[in-house]
């Protein structure tokens, strides 16, 4: 079954339509960078693949189930993530997330008589995403690019097969990014998972992604970079002219007169 397969998805946030009759299905293991406009609603689409956003129509399956809240077979690192102690250490920080929600959602943690295997899960995902050293480190004290390792480590808590990974570049500067994209890549070649990556500029991904999604005006479009980054297909996604410009192996958007990406 396939990570994600959508079939006519209508979905609606209050008076705003965020897709509309959409079908699409992302292959398994594949990497699929999901872009769009500033508004288009990649975070909903994302929530509605958590099962926390409810479709207006149509259905929304993972790996052959309709989506529900809670789904151990997706691992989610949200764009705001909720707030920790400050002077939680990076082992803490994990161990927050192993007997509750990962989906973005605060909770205690209280070790209890699977304390051995806990152990066991943390020390895996901390070696999973290279962040070892960080795990008696407070996590006021790491950097931009150390918090996404630990943020990556609780998204993969479980074992999960689907990481939806949304924004997580927001914050980095171009070093960093691309760190994080290698990671990100390098697991999901050793687990053979599939992800699902929101982010606001698609040349980080360049030469890793296998698929792009452009999401825009209630439609989505799903393909390889150059079936899907080009002139015709942008602009009416976007609603205007669009000019797409490849130089220097990086592609930029043009919309309006203003870059996109």
């Amino acid at each position: 079954m396939p990570p994600v397969d959508m079939a006519q998805v209508t979905l609606r946030i209050g008076a705003r339509t965020i897709l509309s009759d959409v079908g699409l299905t992302v292959p398994a293991g594949a990497f699929v960078g999901m872009l769009g406009p500033n508004g288009a609603g990649k975070s909903s689409l994302i929530r509605a693949i958590l099962g926390v956003v409810p479709v207006s129509a149509g259905r929304i399956a993972v790996f052959g189930r309709p989506v529900g809240r809670g789904n151990h077979d997706i691992g989610y690192l949200p764009q705001f993530p909720a707030r920790s102690a400050p002077r939680l250490d990076g082992r803490s920080f994990i161990a927050a997330a192993l007997h509750g929600e990962r989906w973005g959602l605060p909770c205690d943690w209280r070790p209890g008589r699977h304390r051995r295997h806990d152990a066991m899960e943390i020390d895996r995902v901390l070696d999973l995403v290279g962040a070892m050293h960080l795990a008696r480190r407070p996590i006021d004290h790491l950097s931009g690019g150390e918090r996404q390792r630990l943020l990556l480590a609780q998204a993969l808590l479980g074992r999960p097969r689907l990481l939806l990974l949304d924004e997580p570049l927001a914050s980095l500067d171009p070093h960093r990014a691309r760190e994080v994209v290698a990671l990100v890549d390098r697991i999901r070649r050793q687990l053979g998972i599939a992800v699902l990556f929101s982010t606001h500029d698609l040349n980080p991904l360049l030469g890793v992604m296998d698929r792009v999604l452009y999401v825009g005006r209630g439609a989505a479009r799903l393909g390889t970079v150059d079936e899907v980054v080009t002139s015709p297909v942008l602009s009416a996604l976007y609603g205007v002219p669009v000019e797409v410009i490849r130089a220097n192996g990086r592609i930029f958007v043009v919309a309006d007169g203003v870059v996109q990406s």
